[in-house]
């Protein structure tokens, strides 16, 4: 039977997106069309434009269009920008390299799309079995299914399967599966709160990660 690792990208393989600021134009850009702040508030950046795209397709359809296009059209440009100024954290290569020699199947599951991924690290599929990207699946983390989705694909039981993250909902989703949840402190996570999300250890860095 495989076992396996999924790892988080920002944050875990390669340095952290400003996801605050790319929140913060999610929602002025959602404000110019109207939507009353209660529509979206407390939500992550996918989900808010999910919310406010549902609450003006209720009587605007085709102005929920646009905003969606639009609003989706603004993370993946962030994204984008981002990734052509930011490479893998070093050693990362080398550490996948060792954990697949090891036995270890290995995938990616982060909500960035896909495009952005291959431009931060463009021959990652040289190193791991299965990037689970943001335009590759219908659920994103925190939802498990995200999760699920590689897993199927790396042919791996959850309960042979390990979770790596910077952020608390890659714990929560990993607990939600009973997988085995390795918090990392090189993203936007601290120990505290990677533990309180249900981290069953935390560590500093991937590349320092041992199973």
């Amino acid at each position: 039977m495989s076992r396996a690792i999924l790892f988080d990208f920002d944050g875990t393989l390669a340095p952290n997106l400003d996801l605050p600021d790319m929140r913060r134009q999610v929602i002025a850009l959602t404000r110019t069309y109207q939507v009353p702040d209660q529509v979206f508030a407390d939500n992550y950046i996918v989900e808010i434009i999910d919310a406010a795209a549902l609450w003006l397709g209720g009587t605007q359809p085709d102005t929920a269009k646009r905003y969606a296009r639009e609003a989706h059209g603004l993370i993946t440009d962030f994204e984008m920008s981002a990734a052509r100024e930011t490479a893998p954290f070093p050693g990362m290569a080398q550490k996948l390299t060792s954990l697949r020699a090891s036995g270890w199947r290995l995938g990616v599951v982060t909500r960035n799309c896909r495009a952005a991924v291959l431009a931060v690290f463009p021959d990652i599929l040289k190193f791991v079995d299965v990037v689970k990207a943001r335009d590759d699946v219908e659920h994103l983390k925190p939802d498990p299914r995200h999760l699920e989705s590689c897993l199927t694909a790396l042919a791996c039981p959850a309960e042979k399967a390990v979770m790596v993250g910077d952020g608390h909902l890659d714990m929560r989703s990993g607990r939600e599966l009973n997988m085995y949840c390795v918090g990392v402190l090189s993203g936007s996570g601290d120990a505290e709160g990677l533990t309180a999300a249900g981290a069953h250890t935390v560590i500093d860095h991937c590349v320092n990660l041992t199973l």
